[in-house]
């Protein structure tokens, strides 16, 4: 259990520093609107449960579920940087640098690592949607935001995943990345 606890705190370590030093040069309530962000925080907070409950011994079935559904978020975040923002906008150098290469590429790392080789205990399938709940309502959040709010209320689409108008063709896609990642997680 201990490998488990040292991971786990270092996720909760790195992503106090990460938002802290994000807070500096993005206010709070902008930097709470990405999914890299709010993904993150939902797995350091699974990761500080997780944690603290190794220390006492083995996992409950809740906390192998919580620490799941983080991982899952934080494995979505991970490859839609890899798979649609940096290819599309050929900004690697600003997704992988500063606080960006831990919330999208170190955390993650460390969390799929944590969970599947330390944590994972046999759950139902059933439970698999947990891991893709994170994305569901963020892209429902998402798309009230950037597409039906009132002007005035409207976000930037960030994400570009409006571009040409095909935010359907995105959110289904990223609705299919969550599935797999929650199904994938759960085979491994």
């Amino acid at each position: 259990m201990l490998p488990s606890v040292i991971l786990n705190f270092a996720i909760v370590l790195i992503n106090v520093v990460c938002v802290i030093c994000a807070m500096t040069v993005t206010k709070p309530k902008e930097l709470f609107r990405y999914f890299t962000t709010l993904s993150n925080v939902l797995c350091a907070l699974a990761a500080l449960v997780t944690a603290i409950c190794g220390l006492r011994g083995a996992l409950p079935l809740w906390v192998v579920l919580f620490k799941y559904v983080g991982t899952a978020s934080v494995t979505v975040t991970l490859l839609t940087v890899f798979l649609f923002l940096g290819p599309i906008s050929g900004q690697w150098k600003k997704l992988l640098s500063g606080t960006e290469l831990f919330f999208h590429l170190f955390c993650p790392l460390l969390a799929i690592v944590s969970f599947c080789f330390f944590e994972k205990r046999p759950f139902s399938f059933v439970w698999t949607a947990l891991g893709v709940a994170p994305v569901i309502l963020y892209g429902l959040l998402y798309l009230q935001k950037v597409i039906y709010a009132r002007p005035e209320k409207r976000w930037e689409d960030f994400y570009g995943f409006n571009r040409g108008g095909r935010w359907g063709v995105s959110m289904a896609l990223m609705f299919l990345e969550g599935c797999i990642v929650a199904v994938l997680l759960w085979i491994v």
